[in-house]
């Protein structure tokens, strides 16, 4: 079975959409990577909402960006892969789907991400190139990485 694709502005998230979104988001960024930072950053009402759901429930999510907002390229932003459903390589589905959501969406090529270090080869697999050095984000190291 297939990831079922949606992408939608946050005016159009249903409230259990944006409920099940962020209780992803927490499980992952705030209690597996054991970091405290506050995720509702008021970008989420700027963004588009890439929502993959298998057999009804939201498995994988990214936020898509127009330039401006948090670079001055279009980004991608809080990547995420459920904990239960990463064996199945969908991050990968969900980075090609962001790519392509965003060229649908603002009419860009060009795309900057901060990505978690330990990200770099799965980033450099859909062709991102690092363009900084090394910084902290929350305690994690990060860098920023374009795709042309």
């Amino acid at each position: 079975m297939e990831l079922k694709w949606k992408i939608k502005p946050f005016e159009a998230l249903t409230v259990h959409e944006l409920y099940d979104l962020l209780k992803l988001r927490s499980e992952i960024f705030v209690v597996e990577q054991n970091c405290v930072y506050l995720d509702l950053d008021v970008k989420d009402k700027k963004a588009m909402h890439l929502i993959g759901e298998y057999d009804g429930k939201i498995v994988a999510y990214a936020r898509l960006f127009d330039a401006g907002i948090s670079f001055d390229n279009a980004s991608i932003g809080r990547v995420v892969v459920d904990a239960d459903y990463r064996d199945r390589k969908w991050g990968h589905d969900l980075m090609r789907e962001a790519i392509s959501g965003i060229k649908s969406n603002f009419g860009k090529g060009k795309i900057t991400i901060g990505a978690q270090l330990y990200l770099k080869k799965f980033y450099e697999s859909h062709g991102f190139v690092q363009t900084s050095e090394m910084y902290l984000e929350d305690d994690i190291p990060h860098i920023e990485m374009m795709l042309n």
